[in-house]
């Protein structure tokens, strides 16, 4: 019998959209496209941890604040029970991803 480890993987993509984990963060995500002060919130922030990440792939220093910016969007998320309810909902979800996550990688962590 021939296992097709794709079909496997578009199983557990399927299942993880029915936990009620992501249901939640999914409601919480259309709560947020909603309101037009979270989502501009949301955007901007998105578009920050957008701009860092490119910048670290390519080798680039990072600016001094950094630290600065990123404590100032933490305040502005805080200051929005919309997007704290969401970053939640997100979080949990992610508990579920990165349990997944070990398992899908405990072949090549035997390995090495």
């Amino acid at each position: 019998m021939s296992i097709n480890i794709y079909d496997i993987a578009n199983e557990l993509e399927r299942a993880i959209r029915h936990l009620p984990e992501y249901k939640a963060a999914e409601v919480a995500k259309v709560a947020v496209e909603s309101n037009p002060e979270a989502k501009k919130i949301f955007d901007a922030y998105m578009d920050y941890q957008k701009d860092i990440q490119a910048k670290l792939q390519s080798g680039q220093m990072l600016e001094d604040d950094v630290q600065a910016k990123m404590q100032d969007f933490s305040r502005q998320v805080q200051g929005n029970p919309i997007l704290t309810d969401y970053f939640t909902k997100q979080q949990q979800l992610s508990l579920y991803i990165s349990d997944l996550e070990k398992l899908i990688f405990k072949p090549l962590q035997d390995l090495l």
